[in-house]
């Protein structure tokens, strides 16, 4: 995992254990997350536009990791003309599949993190093996198509989940120690994740409407982010 993480791990929480609080945020998705939903002209509902990844509980953070694959799903099953997520408008902008890239790649760089600190006392996170892919593995992305690598997003994700919810809650504060990163929670390496897809989900989605892709496409795919996080009911951390 890059050293930026300890800039970029969280949109809520800070210190040693590599979560941020930025006193502006810095992306679309962190001003939305300040915001108050309200239904149908009633009382204020907390969706997951409202709150911090900080101070969600642990099933609303597991929820939003899940949540994941599912605007994913939304979005992209319906499109029609599906080589339009491996263009991008701009030279140098990542098309949607290079998007998904990110969001498999992070998962597989995190995932043994979270394992080992699950499986072990106070590990030393620094005698993982470094995550990078052989040439063989671009060469098969490229042939890949990005349904299929949302696919092996989806595997990676839920195996993420399956091991948080086994989890009891006093093990989310479980710590794994690295001196060439930082040291990380159970805890903050979930919120690192809910973070960090929340920025590529926002680039997919304007990716989408740049390139077209949702020309033609159900109701559904052309739901914007902001709109989907306003659906999803979360509970807070107990203080």
């Amino acid at each position: 995992m890059p050293s930026r993480h300890n800039a970029t791990g969280s949109n809520a929480g800070s210190g040693r254990f590599g979560t941020r609080e930025d006193s502006a945020p810095r992306t679309r998705g962190e001003v939305m997350g300040m915001q108050t939903a309200t239904r149908g002209g009633g009382p204020a509902v907390t969706t997951a536009a409202d709150i911090k990844f900080a101070d969600l509980s642990k099933d609303s953070l597991i929820i939003r990791l899940h949540f994941t694959i599912n605007h994913l799903s939304r979005w992209l099953t319906p499109i029609h003309d599906r080589t339009l997520l491996e263009r991008s408008i701009r030279r140098g902008e990542p098309s949607v599949k290079q998007l998904l890239i990110r969001l498999r790649d992070e998962e597989l760089r995190t995932f043994p993190k979270l394992h080992l600190i699950a499986v072990q006392n106070n590990p030393d996170l620094d005698k993982l093996p470094e995550v990078t892919r052989s040439d063989a593995q671009h060469r098969q992305d490229a042939r890949l198509s990005p349904l299929s690598i949302l696919a092996e997003f989806r595997r990676l994700r839920q195996s993420t989940c399956a091991l948080l919810r086994s989890l009891p809650d006093n093990a989310w504060s479980r710590v794994g120690t690295s001196r060439v990163e930082h040291d990380w929670q159970i805890r903050t390496l979930a919120e690192y994740l809910a973070s960090h897809d929340l920025d590529v989900l926002y680039e997919i989605d304007l990716a989408l409407d740049r390139v077209g892709a949702r020309d033609g496409a159900n109701t559904a795919s052309r739901v914007h982010l902001d709109e989907l996080l306003r659906l999803v009911p979360v509970t807070t951390r107990k203080s």
